[in-house]
């Protein structure tokens, strides 16, 4: 454990290394899906309060959970087509809100995702 993490940071890990773990394809994805939603919970609440550290770190986070959804896309036809438009679509919102922090972007990217994630959930 790394020594400068608070209790709480900690039990998030390890909460989100036993989902990781145990997780097949699908359930992978979702938990990228929750990621980017916490991710962009944070970045919103760090710009509310002034508190630049929390809106970077939030995008940061953002950025990876996307990235890793990108990198799990398998082919470029069909869904996957798709999904790699969606996911660069995201990206770009992201990167332009790292200059020019645009919360409505941020909010309705969050809520875009979050209505595709209770989907899969659903389905799965």
């Amino acid at each position: 454990m790394h020594p400068s993490l608070s209790p709480h940071e900690a039990y998030r890990r390890v909460e989100f290394d036993a989902r990781v773990s145990g997780a097949d394809p699908a359930g992978l994805v979702l938990v990228c899906f929750e990621q980017f939603g916490r991710a962009l919970t944070a970045a919103l609440g760090g710009h509310r309060s002034g508190d630049n550290q929390r809106r970077s770190a939030g995008l940061t986070s953002a950025l990876a959970a996307i990235t890793a959804l990108q990198l799990g896309v398998d082919g470029a036809d069909g869904v996957a087509g798709s999904l790699t438009r969606y996911y660069a679509a995201a990206r770009r919102t992201l990167l332009g809100s790292v200059l020019a922090f645009d919360p409505a972007a941020i909010a309705a990217l969050r809520s875009d995702f979050a209505e595709v994630a209770a989907a899969l959930a659903e389905a799965g």
